[in-house]
């Protein structure tokens, strides 16, 4: 068969994505496990039943009803005075996160993130021609300032990428990492807090840094926290001039009329939806708690999720835990798995299967601090 003519950058490359076998106790995408409340549901119905009258016709191109909604919510929980005019949305944040790649990478520029880290950052790169490098981290998965910075400088990136708090791993970077690493670039940098409504009590998201930094760009997710990964529904927070820019690559009327409607909906409920927060991080702080006396270990978590080792290997280890009906994800570090916390009865289920596969597939750096 004639082969395609590919471009040279994706010929090899495999498509995002998991494994997803059958398994009674699915905690490998870091969803919230808890369903809409019924109010929601309710409210739902009617907007969307509102919003289908008008399908004959285009969205609002510029959502400016949803990024008014979405400006009040950032304002709201993060004390910071975000407007609308710095909010943007998409279809998920990984949409955001192209749309910014198509605006400030391309072809003959580069992007640098910190790996390991969000995967979507180099496939992203790579579908919009974008050169990617690999940064440093620490052994125990965080960020040195004055390495990361030194990088910086060597590689001249158009691009920065910070995810924070950080997937796989889960931690949160510090504030002054990120104002340092804006200081030696000449791109933008780019905070990914699509996770940041589960940090532990004292950190402080980006939103903070913005003023006064016109190339910060903070992204956010109502996938996770809200619980809406179904909806496909990101956004940022940036310089208005940086929201200017990002709709010179838009698609037009890239958000339909539905998609619209319901995120306006469920921000009207943030606090029921929020409420199931505080239910996740107590899923996931147990996790974390029970994994010493079973000789294993995780790296301190800022997230709805727990990365959580040692073990000599860790494809039979992930193999033997969905052999119990648990599904896990393998995200290809050795020594690792990560696990989503879901509800407590699949947290049950998940240290139940875990402390029958531990003592087989533990390391002996099991108990070691990561």
């Amino acid at each position: 068969m004639e082969a395609l003519p590919l471009r040279p950058e994706l010929r090899g490359r495999s498509p995002y994505g998991a494994p997803q076998p059958p398994a009674e106790h699915r905690l490998n995408t870091n969803e919230n496990p808890h369903p809409l409340p019924p109010a929601l549901l309710a409210d739902l119905q009617v907007a969307l039943a509102e919003a289908a009258t008008g399908l004959n016709r285009y969205p609002d191109r510029d959502a400016t009803a949803l990024r008014a909604d979405l400006a009040a919510y950032l304002t709201g929980t993060s004390g910071e005075q975000v407007d609308p005019a710095q909010v943007w949305a998409a279809n998920g944040s990984n949409e955001v996160l192209q749309q910014v790649l198509q605006t400030f990478g391309g072809a003959g520029r580069t992007a640098l993130g910190f790996t390991p880290s969000y995967s979507m950052h180099p496939i992203l790169s790579a579908g919009t021609g974008t050169a990617w490098v690999d940064g440093h981290r620490r052994a125990d998965f965080t960020i040195d300032p004055a390495a990361a910075a030194a990088q910086v400088r060597e590689v001249r990136p158009d691009v920065v990428f910070v995810t924070s708090p950080n997937n796989p791993t889960g931690t949160a970077v510090e504030l002054d990492t990120i104002a340092a690493l804006y200081e030696v670039t000449d791109g933008v940098l780019v905070v990914d807090e699509a996770y940041t409504e589960f940090a532990r009590t004292g950190t402080v998201s980006a939103l903070s840094r913005l003023p006064g930094r016109p190339r910060l760009i903070v992204s956010r997710t109502m996938s996770k926290a809200f619980g809406m990964a179904g909806l496909r529904l990101g956004y940022l927070a940036a310089d208005p001039t940086v929201v200017d820019a990002l709709q010179l690559v838009r698609l037009p009327y890239h958000l339909s009329s539905l998609t619209q409607a319901a995120a306006r909906a469920a921000l009207a409920h943030t606090e029921q939806l929020l409420a199931t927060v505080d239910l996740v991080k107590a899923e996931r702080d147990r996790i974390v708690a029970a994994l010493p006396g079973m000789g294993l270990t995780s790296v301190p978590s800022d997230a709805n999720f727990v990365l959580f080792g040692h073990f000599t290997d860790s494809a039979a280890a992930w193999q033997a835990l969905l052999d119990r009906g648990v599904l896990v994800r393998d995200v290809g570090l050795p020594g690792w798995l990560r696990v989503t916390a879901g509800t407590t009865e699949e947290t049950d289920a998940f240290l139940t299967a875990l402390g029958e596969v531990a003592p087989a597939h533990r390391s002996s750096l099991g108990g070691s601090t990561a």
